[in-house]
């Protein structure tokens, strides 16, 4: 045993456990290397990760500050935006038409939110995490409603920012398109927030790097920083997640609720990386663009760090188990590391694409382990019917 670790066994388990969450904390941004980077991040880092607001169990008020940019020729110029707008207006769909009279029975482990074998039984007996059948059919539904709870609350994220950058963005097909989005994405929390209340009767509060991710787009004044942040970032990640989440789930609502969303979010996605691409490579001086390479790597590892679900630890395992074993646990459950497989597969082509994957920066995505995905397809290439088809999802669990 090292020395560090002796004496951290001699410490109290409460206060070793705050000690491990502020070392997770300064390890976040004490690799931040621009100085913009960190004062962009440092306020809502302590808002989130300190003083956690999104916990207090009360509204948080977040100050917004951009710039409403208005045309008054109402030019249409950007085509490939005018077809997403088309297509958006084709694509929606009524949440109130989904099959809710259907009966979730979560006691039920064949029709759950994820399957059984989503965590690694056999690691959690030798991590001293022992748990009968019903005890882990129990841990496994807690997962998935902390899951669906963290896509909830990034959906009102996404619903509030989207609002904002249609104001912003520069590109009037862009504003049209836009507003489509706004309405997607109220469907999305009406949908979720209704099968969190109505099936899975609990609801787990936000997560902290979630909290300071939103936090961060919310009161940046810059319109590309909120597009780079929610549409590529967020909703990149995110259609990840619900792409998995689809293919592992056997409960038929939350299957057809999937597959509706997994459809607006491909072109939202889509939408950021037609936004950003020429905006990043012809607008911007190469400062900007660095700090927004820098942002982007930053922002990628506070999402890893989101799904170590603390908020689950602190409900089971809080008196009795160490944050470090928690985190050992779930990184090495074969369902989080196909969620992360899934989500940075979806997120790292599309950074490439949009021109903030350089050779400056890819060796700290090598270091994390995150260049594997740089050959993948972006956004603007992978259809919604490809995002919910066996194979492709199939596919990239094998290359992971």
């Amino acid at each position: 045993m090292l020395l560090k670790d002796y004496a951290l066994a001699l410490v109290p388990k409460r206060l070793r456990d705050s000690l491990d969450a502020y070392g997770e904390i300064f390890t976040v941004f004490a690799q931040i290397r621009d100085p913009k980077v960190l004062r962009s991040l440092a306020g809502p880092a302590a808002r989130g990760l300190l003083f956690k607001r999104g916990k207090q169990g009360v509204p948080t008020s977040m100050p917004a500050s951009h710039e409403a940019f208005f045309d008054w020729s109402y030019p249409s110029d950007q085509p490939e935006m005018a077809d997403l707008y088309r297509r958006a207006k084709q694509g929606q769909w009524d949440g109130e038409h989904l099959p809710w009279h259907l009966d979730v029975d979560f006691d039920d482990p064949d029709v759950g939110i994820f399957p059984m074998d989503f965590l690694d039984w056999d690691h959690a007996a030798r991590l001293g995490i022992k748990l009968d059948a019903d005890e882990r059919r129990r841990l496994v539904m807690d997962m998935g409603t902390w899951s669906l709870s963290q896509f909830l609350h990034g959906e009102q994220g996404a619903l509030y920012a989207a609002a904002q950058v249609t104001e912003a963005v520069q590109f009037m097909d862009g504003k049209f398109y836009g507003a489509t989005q706004v309405m997607d994405e109220a469907r999305h929390v009406e949908v979720f927030s209704r099968y969190l209340a109505d099936k899975a009767g609990k609801l787990y509060q936000i997560n902290d790097n979630l909290f300071t991710i939103i936090d961060a787009l919310m009161t940046d004044g810059r319109w590309d920083m909120k597009f780079l942040g929610m549409q590529i970032m967020v909703e990149g990640l995110a259609l990840g997640a619900f792409g998995t989440l689809h293919q592992m789930t056997r409960e038929p609502l939350l299957k057809e609720l999937l597959a509706n969303v997994i459809q607006d979010e491909a072109r939202h996605v889509h939408y950021g990386v037609v936004a950003l691409r020429e905006h990043i490579s012809t607008a911007l001086t190469e400062r900007e663009r660095r700090e927004r390479e820098d942002w982007a790597f930053e922002v990628a590892m506070l999402m890893r760090n989101r799904f170590f679900a603390y908020e689950v630890y602190d409900e089971w395992f809080a008196h009795k188990l160490s944050r470090a074993r928690w985190r050992e646990f779930i990184a090495g459950s074969p369902g989080m590391e196909r969620f992360r497989s899934t989500m940075f597969r979806r997120l790292v082509p599309n950074l490439r694409e949009i021109g903030l994957l350089t050779d400056r920066i890819k060796p700290y995505y090598e270091r994390v382990g995150l260049m594997r995905y740089f050959g993948g397809r972006a956004a603007d290439k992978v259809s919604a019917a490809e995002l919910l088809s066996d194979g492709e999802s199939a596919a990239g669990f094998a290359a992971a």
